[in-house]
């Protein structure tokens, strides 16, 4: 879901905090942030630099305790309960193959309850929203693929205000803990689409909602992936018909009492594939995952049995704004535009 209009829960920037959305001293970056913006000229990028100091990244880490990230996303933080832990038993047996899940929590373990994780950020106005990112395998083992939504608004990217700030990747992150670490955001692109779209959700049907971001290193100087693991990444859209996995973390009942998750846990879903009608470059999958699920992978070739498998989508919306049937979870299909984004983030050290 977008940050912006997408949420359809409330005027102003609270309403895209909750939305988030569907709609440490480790080693300098090497390269100076000038020239990660270099990197990128001409390719039709938009780039922005994050924590690129060690002070800088000590402060990211500190800033999400226990209790704000449960409660990151809430409309009025101030006065919302902090959500009850999940305790949901792990469950050792693989899920059978191509068995349709319209939304659970994932008990089976295997790789992707360390490659996938929550993503943390705070808007312009300092409130906190979350996302979902997952690690991929590249060379400098620290690229993450997430929702460009969850990383910008639409706008000018050389207006800071459209670009979140204390952005911090969590991996298997669960009721409020960081069981592998976290890792905050040196420098991060998107489609340069978004710079002229007039609203998050005009590039999102354009199938321009595909991010990546480069990890700084941990705090004891651990890239992501040799902490985490990768999954694999490919740029081909799924063929109609075709099962995939979706995860992600959502948190609608932070703000509404009828929802059904509060982020605690990574949930998951399942089932054939099929075109959005309002939008092509969109995938979607019966699931009832919502705000806070964006930025999540969309899984072919999913192996149940290890956890892994090929990231051909990130999580954008629901059928609210790409139609189709209700209760319907669509994703931005990985295609060219998204092999740039990689292309550019994969060989960048951290």
């Amino acid at each position: 879901m977008s940050t912006n209009t997408r949420t359809r829960t409330a005027p102003g920037r609270r309403a895209a905090a909750a939305g988030a959305l569907l709609i440490t001293a480790a080693t300098a970056v090497a390269l100076p942030p000038a020239a990660f913006a270099a990197t990128a000229g001409g390719s039709g990028l938009s780039v922005h630099t994050g924590a690129t100091t060690a002070p800088e990244r000590a402060r990211i880490d500190a800033y999400w305790t226990p209790d704000r990230m449960r409660l990151a996303g809430a409309l009025i933080p101030e006065i919302t309960p902090v959500p009850e832990d999940d305790h949901t038993p792990a469950d050792p047996r693989p899920l059978p193959a191509d068995t349709p899940d319209p939304g659970a929590v994932w008990t089976h373990g295997g790789a992707v309850e360390r490659s996938v994780g929550r993503l943390f950020f705070t808007f312009s106005d300092g409130y906190d929203g979350s996302c979902t990112a997952t690690v991929v395998t590249a060379p400098n083992r620290s690229t993450v693929v997430t929702a460009a939504h969850c990383l910008r608004g639409a706008g000018p990217s050389a207006a800071a205000d459209t670009w979140r700030h204390n952005l911090y990747f969590v991996p298997g992150y669960r009721n409020g803990s960081k069981p592998l670490g976290g890792f905050s955001v040196a420098v991060m692109a998107t489609s340069s689409a978004w710079d002229t779209a007039a609203t998050s959700d005009e590039a999102a049907l354009g199938g321009h909602d595909a991010a990546t971001a480069v990890l700084n290193r941990s705090a004891d100087g651990r890239r992501v992936a040799d902490v985490t693991g990768s999954q694999r990444i490919a740029f081909s859209p799924p063929r109609e018909g075709e099962f995939t996995h979706a995860f992600g973390y959502p948190k609608d009942r932070l703000n509404n009492p009828e929802g059904k998750y509060t982020g605690s846990r990574m949930i998951h879903c399942a089932g054939p594939v099929r075109t959005s009608p309002a939008a092509p470059p969109l995938r979607g999958t019966t699931c009832d995952m919502s705000h806070g699920a964006s930025g999540g992978p969309q899984f072919a070739a999913f192996d149940t049995r290890t956890g892994t498998g090929t990231v051909v989508g990130v999580t954008t919306t629901t059928e609210e704004l790409a139609g189709g049937l209700p209760g319907t979870l669509y994703a931005t299909a990985l295609g060219d535009a998204a092999r740039q984004l990689y292309d550019w983030a994969r060989y960048l050290p951290s």
